[in-house]
């Protein structure tokens, strides 16, 4: 079996249905049966909206951060969006991700892309 237990996922997609039900359903019930040591969240484009406009996301959002997803976004995405400020209130840490996520392409890291 693989040393890897660390799998990341690239959220790219605004679709409310497929935040619930992939998503949130996949990362949240990872940590909690073991599937996965570490989880986390990347919020890329448009679902960085998403989640400071939608109260139902931002609930499944907090549940993830309460169940232990590490969730970031991306800062150039959030602040182009106008949302930076709202992400963080919410306790997601925005950060600047191009050259983290080419660090995780590059070292062959577990990324799941929705």
């Amino acid at each position: 079996m693989s040393e890897k237990n660390h799998l990341y996922v690239l959220w790219t997609n605004d679709d409310p249905v497929t935040a619930e039900k992939m998503v949130f359903m996949y990362t949240i019930n990872s940590l909690l049966h073991g599937w996965w040591e570490k989880v986390t969240l990347i919020v890329w484009g448009a679902p960085a909206k998403l989640v400071s406009e939608n109260d139902d996301i931002q609930k499944k959002m907090k549940k993830a951060l309460d169940t232990g997803v590490h969730i970031t976004a991306c800062k150039a995405c959030a602040d182009q969006l106008g949302v930076s400020e709202d992400l963080e209130k919410l306790g997601i840490e925005v950060k600047y991700w191009g050259e983290s996520l080419t660090e995780i392409l590059k070292n062959d890291e577990t990324l799941l892309t929705i």
